[in-house]
């Protein structure tokens, strides 16, 4: 058996306990609410908010347009009472808080609080070059979601302070990771790059700002406990050193199958290879794709984005045996029983 099969049994045996656990807190329904946390001094962010209900009202589908599938929700329903975990996402490189939204809803199902920030510059239909460059900015931008939703219960529930976790896919998975407190080291970036490690991600280096010496300070919210990376970018910035220091549990999953220049072994298996052992566990699913962890695909989803933007038809092309449902089932399985070790549910 290999070790993916291994360590995917035990994930499987270890885990099927927890989620009995977990199922028996869930909510009936998903409340669903959007915001604005616009500060002075700070850049304006657009914050979307899933979180259990047990209201019963109409639902609506949210994230939905003509090429991605959206998720069922009531928007402005009243939150459960209680005090419950917190899970805050970040979005990739021009993507938006509908691509983790049916992740997002799974979660909220399973009684958690769930909120995504667009991260300006780097979100769709809003993307200036200058606030592209400010890539510190987007732990930040996590923090003070946390910050809002801790104040105003009114937003989603009352969070239990001691039990958040981070998800982020892609240039979101270093974001998390960032947020947990990993350092990067600019010139560290630029070297591997010289060896054309990733190519991918290194021909964002001046798009990014990845030679700004802002990168290299601590990004590391306290509040943390927990985070998990789908997939991620500019990995191998982050120096082993911060990397062995981070003591919270972590789960890494990379796709087994690379179409966008981020080798798994590269990106998220240098993430692993340097995370404390046992705390960090690691997961490359052979038959996703980079953009396998985004939202569902329409049937014609395909031939609609090639017509708008020729080449990019592959965000919903997935080239392994099993549709993208079914990986989305596998990641489910794996984030909530991973959550429920390391930030569970309580009655």
């Amino acid at each position: 058996m290999s070790q993916r099969s291994l360590l995917q049994r035990s994930l499987l045996m270890a885990g099927a306990w927890l989620l009995t656990t977990v199922l028996a807190h869930s909510a009936d329904a998903i409340g669903f609410r959007q915001t604005t946390l616009d500060m002075a001094g700070k850049r304006p962010l657009q914050v979307s908010l899933w979180y259990p209900t047990k209201q019963e009202a109409r639902t609506e589908i949210v994230g939905d347009n003509p090429a991605f599938h959206g998720v069922p929700v009531i928007r402005g329903a009243a939150p459960l009472s209680g005090h419950l975990p917190l899970v805050v996402l970040s979005h990739g490189y021009g993507g938006s808080w509908r691509n983790l939204a049916w992740l997002a809803a799974e979660l909220a199902a399973r009684g958690s609080i769930v909120a995504a920030p667009d991260h300006p510059g780097t979100t769709t239909f809003d993307m200036p070059p200058a606030q592209a460059a400010m890539l510190w900015e987007r732990p930040r931008d996590l923090s003070r979601v946390i910050d809002a939703v801790e104040r105003d219960s009114t937003l989603a529930g009352k969070v239990d302070i001691s039990r958040v976790a981070a998800i982020g896919h892609s240039l979101g998975g270093w974001t998390v990771a960032e947020l947990a407190g990993a350092r990067f080291d600019t010139k560290r970036f630029e070297t591997d790059c010289k060896a054309n490690t990733s190519p991918r991600v290194c021909v964002l280096r001046g798009e990014l700002g990845l030679d700004k010496r802002e990168l290299e300070g601590n990004l590391a919210d306290p509040r943390l406990k927990a985070f998990v990376s789908l997939d991620l970018g500019l990995a191998r910035g982050f120096t082993p050193e911060s990397l062995a220091s981070l003591d919270m549990p972590a789960l890494v999953i990379g796709a087994g199958i690379d179409i966008d220049g981020l080798p798994a072994k590269f990106e998220s298996g240098y993430l692993a290879e340097h995370l404390p052992k046992p705390s960090a566990t690691s997961v490359t699913i052979p038959d996703a794709t980079h953009f396998a962890f985004v939202g569902l695909c329409k049937p014609d989803a395909v031939a609609l984005i090639e017509k708008v933007e020729p080449g990019s038809g592959m965000i919903c092309r997935d080239d392994g045996p099993r549709g993208r449902d079914e990986i989305h089932r596998e990641i489910a399985f794996l984030v909530i029983g991973f959550l429920a070790r390391s930030i569970p549910v309580r009655p």
